[in-house]
């Protein structure tokens, strides 16, 4: 890919009159510019430092296998450069795309069903209005792009076809791959493999992750678990856009992307590490809330500031404050909450 060197990675595309203000992925940024630059100018080192090992490791192995040297290194951050390939062979949507050569462009050759295609029009103006490079005024916007995914995606996976949250991520996949089929097959890992039936119309998968986090906070936060229990659907009020969007709009950007490194190799679990990092980090805060509006507040609050603008640092955390979390015990607890939820929703008339 012929993207510029990472140690660039404070500069903002520079043909825009109000660069200044918009960051190496085109968005623009108001309130935390200053923040955000004081963020990046340390970690470029750490950029640079990332960007130069897996340069070499690349070199040495071509093929990115799984192994702990390159789960090391994912943990630590991939650097832009390197991106869309190390999440293409980490999540298996390099060998998928390989394997059915030409079928992309079939789907979007195809006949579109006219009520797949109203959908998503109706939400191209909604997603990242504050990047330049999806306005639709821009000439080589990337709106056209953002179209053809999701469009090909709702005909690929009809059960799903295409819902509100898709959009934004495969709007992020655009801007790291730059590439339409990439993204269409990362989507297809993400949507297909990697999250358990977060978009199906049930939401079921969604459902369940909210209500496992909910069980996960009981053990590792009990005094937090204790008054969250108080509110009976909370977790669905403070966290399901964390996960439906896999906290794009949610944490900065590259936050964001540093978790997406994880969720690609290492699989769902990593959403949750993330959720309980905040958690465990802003525990004082959420024992302080008197009601339903203190806590939702304080779980809005608690995804802004230095500690979550500090990727390198936050990423950190996310493998060492919540303790051991395996995939057995998720897996184990997403059986009990499915089934609770799907006792209840029976119930219902």
């Amino acid at each position: 890919m012929d993207r510029e060197a990472e140690g660039d990675a404070t500069q903002p595309p520079a043909h825009h009159k109000d660069s200044d203000r918009i960051d190496h992925y085109g968005f623009e940024r108001g309130h935390d510019f200053e923040s955000y630059k004081e963020m990046m100018n340390e970690y470029v080192a750490v950029l640079n430092r990332r960007s130069m090992r897996w340069s070499k490791l690349l070199q040495d192995k071509p093929n990115v296998d799984k192994n702990l040297t390159v789960k090391r290194y994912v943990r630590k951050g991939v650097p832009n450069e390197h991106r869309a390939r190390i999440w293409m062979a980490a999540s298996g949507a390099q060998e998928q795309m390989e394997s059915k050569p030409g079928y992309y462009q079939s789907l979007l050759a195809m006949e579109h069903d006219a009520k797949l295609k109203e959908t998503i029009h109706t939400d191209m103006h909604r997603t990242f209005p504050d990047n330049i490079l999806f306005k639709s005024r821009a000439e080589e916007g990337l709106q056209k792009d953002l179209f053809n995914v999701l469009l090909a995606y709702g005909h690929h996976n009809q059960a799903v076809g295409y819902c509100q949250g898709m959009n934004f991520i495969a709007g992020y996949l655009i801007i790291i791959t730059k590439d339409e089929e990439k993204s269409f097959w990362l989507m297809d890992a993400l949507l297909g493999r990697i999250l358990p039936d977060y978009y199906s119309p049930a939401m079921l998968g969604l459902k369940t992750d909210q209500e496992v986090l909910g069980e996960l906070v009981k053990t590792k936060a009990p005094a937090v678990g204790q008054l969250m229990a108080q509110y009976p659907g909370i977790w669905i009020l403070v966290v399901s856009r964390w996960f439906i969007c896999l906290y794009i709009d949610i944490l900065p950007i590259e936050t964001v992307l540093r978790i997406w490194d994880c969720l690609f190799y290492e699989g769902s679990k990593v959403l949750f590490r993330v959720a309980l990092t905040l958690i465990l980090h802003h525990q004082t805060e959420i024992l302080r809330a008197r009601s339903l509006p203190d806590v939702c507040e304080c779980f809005k609050q608690m995804t802004c500031g230095s500690f979550t603008l500090d990727c390198h640092t936050f990423m950190q955390k996310i493998f060492t404050e919540p303790g051991s979390l395996s995939m057995t015990t998720i897996d184990k607890l997403r059986e009990k909450c499915r089934r609770q939820i799907l006792e209840e929703e029976s119930r219902q008339p």
